[in-house]
């Protein structure tokens, strides 16, 4: 099956690579990169039609399409970078070039085609034909072709742009020594120009006019490939976003997974808390009772053993509520349920107040059982008084009896 190029018997004659702008619309006083990386450029000879193209192609994107006339300009802005303008397009085109030497190369074969057309156009006059060209830019509507044309297009700097420019591209010899060179204008990805031996002899233009209808069918042709490239953009966008979407499910789940775990262990902390509530009350009573009997120094041992074990659960209990609160502060800020971070806070909140009063208990029974072991102390020295009463009395009945 033919491809559209081959039917419209267009062929590339020349191919470079070059960054691509395009200017702004808006403003029409700065440049707007066309392409994100240098692309080849290339002109076409479209010998059933006898007109001349620029077509350049980045990926699935059409950057330039545009036709040449015997009225455009090629201008060089700087040694690097030059430009034209495409009115029918309603745009000026701007080249950026690796060196000097590949912008005078396209310089040259833009004024051989420039010239190639104005002959064409010429014979076409004589022959009784209209002197314009007959068919449109591809960019153009017929209806955007007829209208006023615009203003000349203002010589603007070269962009700030690191521009790369290649060697033309490669060309392959077949078994016959006929010389095919790849077609990078296709709007649809596999299609190729027709492949005619060249022989070395650069394609001359056919003079003869198009039919009538050649503007029908290549507007109807352009059409049809503009729609397939918005269809193929389309399809990419809508994987791009299918894509997107099952990452964002994924991550979601993974954060609704990490939230129900951090409630989990607030409910066994808080469960832990409680039973160190009900531990330290145990511990007061057991204080309250040890110092209503004055108790021994077994009782203080054993007071001053569990009170080491409250402190070292407390400080355990602080460690894992602060690697806690660092864990919550984590997920609310991936987490997009910000009520539920907020009530975990306020939980976390309760937990360290219960540490804090924990801590406060701990405080007071030691001021307790220090207060203890100053009693214990006081009567300790009360009974060592006692018995160096009891001495001196001892030894005074002794002398007595002796006497």
């Amino acid at each position: 099956m033919t491809s559209g190029k081959d039917a419209m018997g267009e062929q590339p004659i020349f191919t470079c690579k070059a960054h691509v702008f395009h200017i702004d619309p808006k403003t029409k006083r700065s440049w707007i990169p066309a392409s994100a990386t240098a692309v080849n450029v290339s002109f076409f000879y479209d010998s059933t039609r006898s007109l001349y193209r620029i077509i350049s192609v980045e990926g699935t994107k059409a950057v330039i399409n545009s036709t040449i006339t015997p009225s455009m300009t090629f201008t060089k802005t700087s040694q690097k970078f030059g430009q034209w303008s495409d009115i029918r397009a309603n745009t000026v085109y701007g080249l950026g070039f690796s060196s000097e030497a590949e912008l005078n190369k396209f310089i040259e074969k833009f004024q051989e085609v420039k010239e190639a057309t104005r002959l064409a156009t010429a014979k076409a006059t004589s022959n009784g034909t209209s002197g314009t060209t007959p068919v449109t830019s591809a960019n153009a509507s017929p209806i955007t072709a007829r209208a006023a044309m615009p203003d000349p297009a203002p010589l603007l700097d070269p962009p700030p742009h690191n521009n790369t420019c290649t060697s033309p591209a490669p060309t392959h010899m077949d078994n016959e020594g006929h010389q095919r060179t790849q077609s990078i204008s296709g709007l649809q990805p596999g299609e190729s120009p027709k492949h005619q031996p060249t022989e070395n002899v650069k394609p001359t233009p056919v003079m003869a006019a198009a039919p009538a209808t050649a503007s029908g069918e290549t507007q109807l042709k352009y059409e049809n490939d503009r729609l397939k490239l918005a269809l193929a953009h389309s399809s990419a966008n809508a994987k791009k976003w299918e894509i997107e979407l099952a990452t964002l499910k994924s991550n979601n789940m993974r954060l609704t997974s990490a939230l129900q775990e951090s409630t989990a262990n607030v409910d066994e902390w808080k469960r832990q808390l409680h039973s160190y509530k009900e531990e330290n009350q145990r511990l007061k009573s057991k204080y309250i009772e040890l110092e209503a009997a004055k108790g021994g120094s077994e009782a203080a041992v054993e007071l001053r053993k569990e009170l080491a074990t409250l402190r070292l659960r407390v400080e355990q209990l602080e460690v894992e509520l602060k690697n806690k609160d660092e864990e919550l502060k984590r997920i609310s800020i991936k987490q997009p349920h910000e009520e539920r971070c907020k009530i975990l806070q306020q939980e976390n909140a309760e937990l360290q107040a219960g540490v804090s009063l924990a801590q406060a208990q701990l405080e007071t029974a030691l001021e307790a059982h220090e207060s203890q072991r100053r009693v214990m102390e006081t009567l300790n020295s009360q009974f060592a008084l006692r018995i160096q009463e009891l001495a001196t009395i001892h030894r005074e009945i002794s002398t007595a009896l002796q006497s």
